[in-house]
C-alpha cells in the first residue's frame, strides 16, 4: 500500500532531507506507523507537520513514529512532535516514539521532553500499548533490564538514579523505563 492510498495526498509534496513511509496497523484503527529516515530542523519541520497533520485529519490518532532512521532533530523538531500530541490527546489518541538513536534522544532530553513521550523499545510493545488503550498504560515497573557497561541484570523499582551493583556505574531511569548513563 503506497502512502497516498494509506493518507490521500500525502505524498504531494516530497523534501530529500525526510523520507516518511506510512504503515497502518492491522486491527488497531486509526493506528499508523510512520518510518522517518533522515533529519528534522528547522528548514524542513513545516513540511514534516503539514504532512503529519494530514494523516491525523483522516483519523489516524493513534501515532508510532519509528525513529530508528532518523539521525537528527532540532529544538523545532521536537515541537513538532509536541504540536502532535497537542493534536491526537483530545481525541483520544496518543503518539509513541519508537528506536530514538542515543544522539537524538539526547536532545529530547537536554530540553526536559524526554518524560512527556512515551518513549518504547519494540514495536510489539508500541502495539500492546495502544490495544491495551492509552490511558490504562502498562506499568514499565518494576523493570529489569542489563547494565549498559557490565550487562548485569538489573531490576529498577522505579524512575530514578542508582548504581549499578557489580560495575558501580551510576545510571538513571526515566520515566518511560529509558536506561542511560547518569
Amino acid at each position: 500500500m503506497t502512502n497516498n492510498e494509506i493518507v490521500p495526498g500525502f505524498d504531494d509534496e516530497k523534501d530529500e532531507s525526510l523520507k516518511i513511509q506510512l504503515q497502518k496497523v492491522d486491527g488497531l484503527q486509526g493506528c499508523l506507523i510512520l518510518y522517518l529516515n533522515g533529519y528534522i530542523d528547522t528548514y524542513n519541520s513545516n513540511y514534516f507537520q503539514k504532512r503529519v497533520s494530514k494523516a491525523i485529519e483522516k483519523g489516524f490518532i493513534k501515532l508510532i513514529f519509528q525513529c530508528n532512521g532518523l539521525n537528527y532533530v532540532s529544538s523545532t523538531g521536537i515541537g513538532s512532535f509536541t504540536a502532535f500530541l497537542k493534536s491526537v490527546k483530545p481525541r483520544g489518541g496518543d503518539l509513541v516514539l519508537l528506536e530514538i538513536q542515543p544522539k537524538v534522544y539526547e536532545v529530547f532530553q537536554l530540553l526536559g521532553f524526554s518524560q512527556f513521550f512515551n518513549i518504547r523499545e519494540n514495536l510489539e510493545e508500541s502495539v500492546s500499548y495502544f490495544k491495551a488503550g492509552a490511558a490504562e498504560s502498562v506499568s514499565l515497573f518494576p523493570k529489569v533490564f542489563a547494565c549498559p557497561i557490565c550487562s548485569k541484570k538489573l531490576k529498577a523499582l522505579k524512575p530514578g538514579r542508582f548504581r549499578c551493583s557489580e560495575c558501580k556505574t551510576i545510571l538513571a531511569i526515566d520515566n518511560g523505563g529509558q536506561v542511560f548513563l547518569g
